[in-house]
């Protein structure tokens, strides 16, 4: 779909450009998430480089970078750990290679060929999941992954990553426990040999995190003025292998170094299908967080951008990419986040940024992997680690979730969650000459008040139903309020790129073309959007845009045919914390369009969870709270009677940095 439509001219520098700079980072994150997995370090090269190739034809998503990610290499490496354990290889004799945390001798060779294989399988098997998944169109099982349940994971998975690295940041043997407390056990043992860190790995690996961690929030808080982020991981590769290759730090210090990294593809391989029974279990669970976990990136951009992402072919999309990359000895495909943000940030437009970074990540597998041998494990170990501390941070936030998120016991009766799920809805109008309002579809002679939609939602809102209240408000007004304000930015920046070429005047009274001039030359509104920087014009004109009429640019803007919107809340007995957070973004969607949202017929409790939820602000204030529907209609006819007194009903837009957030180098965010 999109292929035909691409513009070259315009995205492939932008997409060799980010493709360069994520396959890069991809290199490196697949080195150390493999470590996570208890494979080889080369083979986390073949998970960031194959999974690619299928997602370049079959995903709908065009901004997320697809490979591994650490949370679902994390429970790959449980299930690797646990059905290839150290104590399945201990040997005797001149044939052992190495040690394990008790000194006794192993097979290291056998053992990390048994694991790969049990990697892969459980890749194989994932794939096959999720294509059956795909199929029977159950792509909605996400909703009910709550945002405080995914944050708790992903929070308690970042405590194990750091766990499991902390023995390689110290260059501490320990055994590789599995199971209930392992983490207890491997924390134990660690801090009991302590005594025996390696030095030059220590500080290798502190100074590392602390250098990423410093460059990131630079990165991040002058995203603004820097016009690509600094690659750090890059950058501390480099330098880190140059000054372990020349100083040596192998045979001086004893440090841990990658030593061998391999060259070249092994052949495909078919799965172990014996080993299915053991791990079905556990494949469903990395199946649906693997999914979950790219379609909630993908929608992030997907709405930025203004097009769709398909939930049941993204499952299809993922499961073909880990059928056919866990033949090539790969571990489980999702997305990582910080790849993601590196591809977007740096101009990526479509997935050829993708499969460029496809490209460099086999480079690096075919020809450069071995520049990288002398590089210290801790700078794999530390990059794996890093991205998770901040999540850590999250904890605090725990108490917060619990005042908010948790159901009052009257609500967690097992019929009141089913009925819930999938409450009834409907827009309400007026009874004539009455204070009264029904359903417009159940009675005949009630009229809706002119320029005001009234929707009633009769559940508990949480997390497993919010898709519903959206999706009942889109049927209900009519229109998606997302993609008008987007319609109306890509309008507004043809305007002001007609502005600036002289075929448009701005004047106070409005736009006006120039005579003679023909605008059907500019691109039509099926074409995906440039989302190119403009320049502002340095005179301020303030002009007057009435989106309803026709303008002077070929865009198909919505037309939106009501300025209020009163949400019945009569029957909303409680809100959890994913519902605060979407009803707010929803008041400020509307808002930015010029639809004032509010609130009526609310029970007494509801405003304490709202102001638990830190709902209220200087925007969102107390006063769109109404005690009957009828309170809040005539609030709204006093004020527009007010606003028709005073002037015309038009957006007045100033055509300046001030008021463009997104002109000239800004992005919005939705």
């Amino acid at each position: 779909e999109w292929l035909p439509n691409y513009r070259v001219k315009e995205w492939l520098i932008s997409d060799i450009i980010s493709g360069l700079s994520t396959g890069l980072v991809a290199t490196l994150q697949g080195l150390a998430y493999a470590l996570l997995v208890a494979v080889p370090v080369g083979y986390g090269l073949y998970s960031a480089f194959f999974p690619i190739l299928t997602y370049f034809f079959l995903g709908t998503s065009r901004h997320i970078s697809v490979g591994p990610f650490p949370v679902v290499s994390l429970m790959v490496g449980s299930v690797v750990l646990s059905m290839a354990p150290d104590e399945n290889f201990l040997i005797e004799g001149s044939n052992a290679t190495g040690i394990n945390g008790t000194g006794a001798l192993i097979d290291t060779e056998s053992r990390d060929a048994e694991r790969v294989l049990i990697a892969s399988t459980l890749t194989f098997l994932v794939g096959i999941l999720q294509v059956i998944f795909g199929v029977l169109q159950i792509g909605f099982i996400v909703r009910y992954l709550a945002d405080p349940l995914v944050g708790g994971f992903t929070t308690a998975a970042a405590f194990q990553v750091l766990v499991s690295q902390l023995k390689i940041v110290l260059n501490v043997s320990t055994k590789n426990y599995n199971g209930v407390l392992s983490i207890i056990y491997t924390l134990v043992e660690t801090f009991e040999k302590i005594g025996t860190t390696n030095i030059a790995d220590l500080i290798a690996g502190l100074l590392t995190i602390f250098v990423c961690m410093v460059v990131k929030e630079i990165n991040d808080r002058f995203k603004h003025k820097i016009p690509i982020p600094i690659p750090i991981e890059v950058i501390v590769t480099i330098v880190a292998t140059g000054i372990s290759y020349a100083a040596d730090l192998e045979k001086k210090y004893n440090a841990g170094i990658v030593k061998s990294i391999p060259r070249g593809f092994l052949p495909p391989a078919p799965p172990n299908v014996s080993l299915f029974s053991q791990m079905i279990a556990a494949s469903f669970s990395i199946a649906i967080v693997a999914y979950a976990i790219a379609v909630s990136v993908g929608k992030v951009y997907a709405t930025k951008y203004d097009y769709a992402i398909d939930g049941n072919q993204e499952f299809i999309a993922f499961g073909l990419s880990n059928i056919f990359s866990g033949a090539f000895s790969c571990f489980v495909a999702t997305t990582a986040l910080s790849r993601t943000a590196v591809q977007e940030s740096t101009g990526g437009k479509t997935q050829v940024a993708g499969i460029i970074s496809a490209g460099i990540v086999l480079i690096s597998i075919v020809a450069l992997g071995k520049l990288l041998e002398p590089l210290q494990k801790v700078l794999y170990s530390s990059s794996a680690a890093q991205p998770h501390q901040i999540q850590m941070l999250n904890l605090c936030h725990v108490e917060h979730y619990l005042n908010t998120h948790l159901l009052p016991k009257h609500d967690i009766y097992l019929h009141c969650i089913f009925i819930s799920v999938s409450p009834s809805w409907g827009g309400f109008g007026n009874i004539p000459g009455t204070d009264i309002y029904k359903k417009v579809k159940d009675y005949k002679n009630v009229i809706e008040p002119e320029g005001v939609k009234i929707l009633k939602f009769s559940s508990p809102i949480f997390y497993a139903n919010i898709d519903g209240l959206k999706s009942s408000l889109k049927s209900t007004v009519g229109f998606d309020a997302v993609k008008v304000y987007n319609k109306r930015l890509k309008a507004l920046r043809k305007i002001q790129k007609l502005i600036k070429k002289g075929k448009l005047k701005a004047t106070k009274n409005g736009i006006i073309s120039e005579p003679g001039i023909n605008n059907e030359a500019f691109e039509t509104d099926e074409e995906p959007e440039d989302n190119q920087d403009l320049q502002v014009p340095t005179k301020e004109v303030e002009i007057q845009v009435d989106w309803n009429s026709e303008l002077p640019v070929k865009v198909n803007i919505p037309k939106v045919p009501i300025h209020s919107l009163i949400l019945d809340f009569g029957a909303v007995t409680f809100l959890d914390i994913v519902a605060v957070r979407s009803i707010k973004t929803i008041i400020k969607e509307f808002e930015r369009i010029d639809v004032r949202v509010y609130f009526a017929s609310y029970q007494d409790n509801l405003i304490s969870q709202l102001e638990r939820g830190a709902f209220f602000d200087d925007t969102v204030r107390k006063d769109i709270f109404f005690l009957t529907v009828h309170d809040a209609v005539l609030y709204i006819r006093n004020q527009m009677t007010y606003s028709d007194n005073q002037d015309p009903i038009f957006e007045k837009v100033r055509i300046s940095s001030s008021t463009f957030p997104f002109l000239p180098s800004s992005s919005t965010h939705t």
